[in-house]
C-alpha cells in the first residue's frame, strides 16, 4: 500500500494508492483524514517531500492516524532529507540542525526510512532504520543523454567517495578530483583548483548532491575551461536553484531530479524518482 502525501510527488506506481484528504487548519496546523478502507495488515509505504517544518507535521500526524487505525509496519520515503547540510557545529551558537530533524523522524518508530542520495554518512548514522538510494541510475540516465565520453568531476573533497562509486557503477569512467576554500563564518567561496593539467577538450560533468545557490559550480566552470574542458553539464540530486538558472548559463545542460520539487518550463532536464 502507497500513500503519497505530495500529490505531484509520486515515485511508486506500482502499489494501490491510499486515499486521503489534508488541509491547513486557519491556525497554521496541518490535518489529514485517511480513508480507512484499506487492509490495515499490509505496510504502508509513505511518500512526501519535506521542503518545510509544515510537511514534517503532515507525515508526523500521518503516522498518528495510521498508528491508530493499528497498521503494524511502516516505511517512509523521502528523497531530501532536511538540514542534511547542517551536520556539523561549525561555530558556537549553531544548531545540529539534522540530528533535530533525525531525532522526530526516529521518534515515529518506523520500519525503513528511504533517503536519496545523503548528502554525507551523518544522516544515515542519525535516522534509525535508514536506507540509502545512490544516485548510480540517475547519473547512468544523465550518460544516456549526453554521452558516455565525458570526464566526472567531483567538486570538493565531501564528493569523492561517492563520484569514485559512481564511476565504479559506469565501469570506470575517468574522474578529475577539485577542490574549493569556504570561510565558515560567512559562507563566501574562493580558491577553486582542478587537479589535472589540461583536459584535452573533454566534455566534463560535474556530479553533487545539491544545487543552493550555485556558486561552487560556477567557480569550478570557469576553472574548468581554464584547463580546456570541452562542453560542461551539471547533474545534481536535489535541484534547489534559489538564484534561478541564468547564473548557470555557463553549463550547457543541467540535470536534476524531483526531489525536491518540480520544474516546468525550466532550464533544467529532470530525471524523476522512483522507488
Amino acid at each position: 500500500m502507497i500513500l503519497n502525501l505530495d500529490p505531484k510527488f509520486t515515485p511508486v506506481t506500482n502499489q494501490e494508492e491510499i486515499k486521503f484528504q489534508s488541509f491547513t487548519f486557519s491556525g497554521g496546523e496541518p490535518h489529514i483524514k485517511i480513508n480507512p478502507d484499506f487492509d490495515h495488515n499490509q505496510k504502508v509505504t509513505i511518500t512526501h517531500r519535506l521542503n518545510s517544518f509544515n510537511d514534517l507535521g503532515l507525515l508526523c500526524i500521518t503516522v498518528d492516524a495510521l498508528r491508530r487505525m493499528d497498521v503494524k509496519v511502516i516505511d517512509l520515503f523521502i528523497p531530501y532529507f532536511p538540514a542534511a547540510r547542517q551536520d556539523r557545529v561549525m561555530i558556537k551558537g549553531e544548531s545540529l540542525s539534522v540530528k533535530v530533524y533525525a531525532d522526530i523522524i526516529n521518534g515515529l518508530q518506523l520500519n525503513k526510512v528511504f533517503v536519496f542520495d545523503a548528502h554525507s554518512e551523518v544522516t544515515p548514522a542519525l535516522v534509525n532504520n535508514c536506507e540509502v538510494i545512490p544516485n548510480h541510475t540517475f547519473i547512468k540516465e544523465v550518460l544516456n543523454v549526453i554521452g558516455e565520453n565525458v570526464k566526472l568531476i567531483s567538486p570538493d573533497g565531501g564528493a569523492l567517495k561517492k563520484i569514485y562509486k559512481v564511476s565504479e557503477f559506469l565501469g570506470g569512467v575517468d574522474v578529475v578530483e577539485c577542490s574549493k576554500s569556504r570561510d565558515v563564518k560567512t559562507g563566501k567561496l574562493s580558491g577553486f583548483k582542478v587537479y589535472e593539467d589540461d583536459l584535452n577538450g573533454i566534455d566534463c560533468l560535474i556530479v553533487d548532491d545539491i544545487c543552493d545557490g550555485g556558486g561552487t559550480f560556477v567557480g569550478l566552470a570557469e576553472e574548468l575551461k581554464n584547463k580546456n574542458a570541452g562542453k560542461l553539464y551539471l547533474a545534481v540530486s536535489h535541484g534547489i536553484f534559489n538564484k534561478g538558472f541564468e547564473v548557470l548559463d555557463c553549463f550547457d545542460k543541467i540535470f536534476t531530479t524531483n526531489s525536491v520539487k518540480d520544474f516546468e518550463g525550466e532550464s533544467v532536464t529532470v530525471v524523476k524518482l522512483t522507488m
